[in-house]
């Protein structure tokens, strides 16, 4: 069995996040910092080249990225 680590999401919370007035809505998006950092670990992981530690953090960002996906949508619904 293979074990999967992960950068736990927390780590970028102080530096990688921004909260976006999109709409009238406030909604939590990444960092230009962190957005720049997830494109360049996806493109390593599509040439197969990520090495181990950038693996589980590239398993973090994504992370990240579900449970904001979640939190805005529930603030998109809740402000209908």
């Amino acid at each position: 069995m293979i074990t999967e680590n992960m950068v736990k999401p927390s780590f970028w919370v102080e530096t990688g996040v921004k909260i976006s007035k999109v709409r009238q809505l406030y909604l939590f998006k990444f960092t230009d910092q962190l957005q720049e950092r997830l494109d360049e670990l996806s493109e390593k992981n599509k040439t197969e080249t990520l090495t181990l530690e950038e693996t589980a953090e590239l398993a973090g960002i994504l992370e990240l990225n579900q449970i904001f996906t979640l939190m805005n949508a529930k603030i998109i619904a809740e402000s209908k």
